[in-house]
Formats: C-alpha cells, sequence, structure tokens
C-alpha cells in the first residue's frame, strides 16, 4: 500500500527543484550520514539511496564513525548500499549530507564534499551552517526524514513499505516517540504507517531495547545525578556524568539514551549528560521541556541542535564544563 502526493505547495519547493534536477541528472550519488550515527541520519540516508537506486543510480551511503551501525538498526533496508569509510568513491556526480548540522559532523567523510560539483545538504538543525552548494534546511520538521518524505511526494517518489520503515525510523526516535511534534507529524506516521511497516516493533527495537550491561551502567551513572535548582532562571538544571570506565562494551546508542532518562526529573526544566570521550574532553547532550531554548545555548558553547534537544564539544574538566554551561543557561 502507498500513500499519495499532497498537492499544497511546499515552502521549499524553489529548493527541491534544484535537489530534484541534481539527483535527475546523477549517474553516482554518494549520501553522508553523521558521526555517531541515529535513526534519523541512517533513515533518511537510506531512505533515499533505495529511492536512488530505483531510478538506475549507483549509490553509496557512509558514516565515518563507529565502525559498526547501531544494533537497533540492523532491520532497515537498504543496508546493502552501506559501504565502510575507506570505501566511499572520492568523485561523485552528487554528494547529499543528511541530518548533519556541519561539514564537521561527517567527520572524516568531509573531505568528499569537495569531489562532487554539487553538495546537497538536507537538514532539520536550526544551527546548520549551510554548507552544501544546495541547503534544504527546515527547522520546523519534525525528522530529516519528515522533510525526505516530503521531498518524495515533490519529486513523485511513490512511498512503499521499504522507504516508509526507513523514514519512520527517523520520525519515531526525533519526537520522542511522538511526545513532542505537531499534527503534521502525525498525519505523516499515519501515512507511513498505512503501507503496513510494524510501528510498534519499531519503536520497541529503536527505544526500548538495551543489553543487560546497559542496567549497571545506568545505575551509576544515575547515581552522579546533580541537581543544581536555581540555574536557568529559576528552572533548573540536573546532570549526569558519563565516564569511560562506566562504560565497558557498550555502544553508542546505550550511552546516548541517558539523557532521556535524566530528562524525566521534575524539578529541572533542563537535563545534561556529560559523556567522557576517548581522546579527552566531555561531549554533552542538553534537552529541555518546554521553556528554554537549548539549541541556543549549545551555540553560545560551540554546537547546535534543537529547541528542545541539542549538544556541544567541551574540552575542559567536567567541573569547567557544567560550571559553562550554568553561565550560559543564566
Amino acid at each position: 500500500m502507498t500513500f499519495t502526493a499532497p498537492t499544497d505547495i511546499d515552502p521549499h519547493s524553489a529548493g527541491f527543484v534544484r535537489v530534484a534536477q541534481a539527483l535527475d541528472a546523477a549517474r553516482t550519488v554518494t549520501i553522508l550520514c553523521h558521526v555517531e550515527p541515529d535513526a534519523d541520519t541512517i533513515g533518511s540516508g537510506l531512505a533515499l539511496g533505495i529511492a536512488l537506486e530505483r531510478r538506475g543510480v549507483s549509490v553509496q551511503v557512509s558514516f565515518s564513525r563507529p565502525v559498526d551501525l547501531p544494533r537497533s538498526m540492523a532491520g532497515f533496508p537498504g543496508l546493502h548500499l552501506l559501504v565502510p569509510p575507506a570505501e566511499v568513491r572520492a568523485i561523485a556526480d552528487v554528494v547529499v549530507a543528511v541530518d548533519a548540522g556541519s561539514e564537521g559532523r561527517v567527520g572524516e567523510l568531509a573531505d568528499r564534499l569537495s569531489g562532487a560539483p554539487v553538495t546537497v545538504v538536507l537538514d532539520h538543525h536550526r544551527s546548520n551552517s549551510e554548507f552544501g552548494s544546495i541547503n534544504v534546511v527546515d527547522e520546523s520538521a519534525a525528522s530529516t526524514t519528515a522533510l525526505v518524505a516530503r521531498f518524495f511526494d515533490f519529486w513523485g517518489t511513490v512511498i512503499d513499505r521499504d522507504l516508509a520503515y526507513c523514514l519512520y525510523a527517523g520520525l519515531v526516535t526525533d519526537t520522542g516517540s511522538f511526545r513532542w511534534g505537531g499534527s503534521s507529524t502525525h498525519e505523516l506516521a499515519a501515512r507511513l504507517l498505512a503501507t503496513g511497516i510494524d510501528g510498534d516493533a519499531m519503536a520497541r527495537q529503536l527505544l526500548d531495547t538495551h543489553p543487560f550491561g546497559w542496567l549497571p551502567m545506568l545505575s551509576t551513572v544515575l547515581g552522579s545525578a546533580t541537581l543544581i535548582d536555581d540555574a536557568a532562571d529559576g528552572r533548573g538544571l540536573v546532570y549526569a556524568v558519563i565516564r569511560r570506565r562506566d562504560v565497558g562494551e557498550l555502544r553508542s546508542e546505550e550511552i546516548e539514551s541517558v539523557v532521556d532518562i535524566v530528562r524525566t526529573t521534575a524539578e529541572a526544566e533542563v537535563a545534561a549528560v556529560l559523556k567522557e570521550s576517548v581522546t579527552g574532553g566531555w561531549s554533552v547532550s542538553l534537552r529541555s521541556k518546554c521553556d528554554v531554548d537549548v539549541s541556543a545555548v549549545a551555540e553560545r558553547l560551540g554546537g547546535g541542535g534543537h529547541r528542545r534537544s541539542a549538544g556541544y564539544i567541551s574540552t575542559e574538566s567536567s567541573e569547567e564544563t557544567v560550571a559553562a554551561l550554568v553561565t550560559a543557561l543564566g
């Protein structure tokens, strides 16, 4: 079962025209997903890759790190299009970056951008640096997969079950199982589910399945949680610290899930999780409930993201990192 493209005019149609023209003329396309990939970047990349392959285009999809795809995404259609970063062609007709707010977000694959006469950026991060020659960035989109779905409608691409699977994966994860997002988000979800995908099973696999080792890590990390109730103009900040010794053999998807538990703290509008990197310093994930725009906070600290979900990198100590965050929050 498929759904019919809507007839209303998309405000990004001018950008879509340029993207469609570039892809229609291309024989080789490379699609770059961001480092530490989530379901939105992989879902967007594979959906676009499948659609291009069906049009006879030679497609490669890749991300630079970590080495392996998150286990929760093992069932995605189109995985045959994924290639290791070392095997990504140096030259292509078009390079597309999906869900990446800057060149740095594609990591070591950023050098592939210079190997194509046309570079396309499809994204929904407000802080996007618009590093492509064609940029379609819509911060109102619930996910990059939602933006890709609108492009498919514009491009006349029929969204079948395989494409819907990839698109729904990004939608359900980037909206926190639809805890936020307007009516258009739910309308898109209904259209995708109507193709026959199992949304319940997908949500369990992507959001509610972890190895046993996640539980002791969680116990240790949550024990470090600290509440600063006068931060963020009295709205409150709660933060936790994940050190390398806490992680063991756990993969990035287990580590990333911690912030969504910390954010449930009733006394805090803002939640932060500091994750120690292998090279030193911290990767900081920020979340807010409703009043604080954490993307603006992250931008002041060198990062970016969405109004309620953002992040940045700190090279300071954990204490200095928290102090700088408290200052940025006001």
